[in-house]
C-alpha cells in the first residue's frame, strides 16, 4: 500500500441508532398532539362553562320577569274586582271591570304556567313572589356596600323619573353585581355610583379606585375583571337593545357602564304604575 494512502474504515450504525430517531420523532410528536388536544379540551370546557352561565343568567332573568309581570297582573286584578265591588248600578262599567278581572287571571294563570316550564328541576316556592328591586333601591346597596368595608358615594344626575321594572332591575343587578366585584378584587379601595337620568335612556356607572389582582381565571373578551358576573350583566343589557362597557380605568381601578334606552311608551307606563300620569 503506498505510504501517502490510509485505509477508511465504514461502521454500520448499530440497531439503537437506528431505532432511537424515530421513537424521539414519534415521541416529540405523540407529545405535540397530546398537547394540542389538551388545549382544545381546556378551550371546549371554557366555552361549556360560559354557555352554560350564560343559559342560567337567562332562566334567572326570565323568572324575575315573570315575577315583575305576575305582581303587575295579580294587582290588576285586585283592584278591578274592589272597584266591581264598590261601583254599584253601572252596568255597562260593572261588565268592562268583570272582563278586565278575568283578563287578569287568565293571564296568571298562563304565567303561571310558563314558570312551571321555566322553573323545571328548581325547588317549589315557599312564599310568595314578592316585587322585585329596582333604581329606587339603589340607596339601600350603597349603604350596605359602606357597611361591608367598601366606602361608596352615590350620585344622581337628571330629573328622576319612574323606570320600567324590567330596566329598574336591570339598573340595580349592574350596580349590585359592580360593587359585589369591587369588594372582591379591588382591594382598599372606594367605589361611586353615578345614575343619569336622560330623556331617552338612563345610564348607570359603577368604579371604583382599588388595585387589587384580577380573579386567575378570565373569560375571553371580558377585560381585567372577568367571570361570570359581566356576561350576567351583557345579558341583561343586551335584552333590552343597550351596551355595556366594562374595563380597567387608565387612572387605576375598574369601571361599568351602561346605558339603557328608554321609549316614551315604556316611561309613559311607568308613569302610570308610579302614579304620575294626568288624570
Amino acid at each position: 500500500m503506498p505510504a501517502g494512502l490510509q485505509t477508511i474504515r465504514f461502521h454500520a450504525p448499530s440497531w439503537q441508532a437506528l431505532v432511537a430517531a424515530p421513537c424521539s420523532a414519534a415521541l416529540v410528536g405523540g407529545a405535540g398532539l397530546a398537547v394540542a388536544r389538551w388545549q382544545r379540551e381546556v378551550a371546549a370546557s371554557r366555552k361549556l362553562m360560559a354557555d352554560r352561565a350564560v343559559a342560567e343568567e337567562r332562566r334567572r332573568i326570565a323568572r324575575e320577569l315573570h315575577d315583575i309581570v305576575a305582581h303587575h297582573i295579580t294587582s290588576m286584578q285586585l283592584m278591578a274586582g274592589g272597584a266591581r265591588a264598590n261601583l254599584g248600578n253601572p252596568e255597562v262599567v260593572r261588565d268592562a271591570l268583570v272582563t278586565l278581572e278575568s283578563s287578569g287571571r287568565l293571564a296568571l294563570r298562563e304565567m303561571r304556567q310558563l314558570l312551571t316550564v321555566l322553573r323545571a328541576g328548581d325547588e317549589p316556592d315557599t312564599a310568595p313572589s314578592s316585587p322585585q328591586p329596582g333604581a329606587e333601591d339603589l340607596d339601600r346597596l350603597v349603604d350596605e356596600s359602606c357597611l361591608a368595608g367598601l366606602p361608596t358615594e352615590f350620585t344622581v344626575y337628571g330629573p328622576r323619573c319612574p323606570l320600567p321594572p324590567t330596566v329598574g332591575l336591570t339598573v340595580f343587578r349592574i350596580v349590585q353585581e359592580g360593587l359585589t366585584n369591587a369588594r372582591k378584587y379591588a382591594g382598599p379601595a372606594r367605589a361611586s355610583v353615578r345614575l343619569v337620568y336622560h330623556p331617552d335612556r338612563v345610564t348607570v356607572e359603577v368604579r371604583d379606585d382599588g388595585g387589587g389582582a384580577p380573579p386567575p381565571e378570565r373569560l375571553p373578551g371580558a377585560a381585567g375583571r372577568a367571570g361570570y358576573g359581566l356576561i350576567g350583566m351583557r345579558e341583561r343589557v343586551a335584552l333590552h337593545g343597550g351596551t355595556l362597557e366594562a374595563g380597567p380605568r387608565p387612572s387605576g381601578g375598574f369601571a361599568v357602564l351602561a346605558e339603557l334606552p328608554l321609549s316614551s311608551a315604556e316611561s309613559a307606563e311607568a308613569a302610570v304604575q308610579h302614579g304620575e300620569a294626568i288624570r
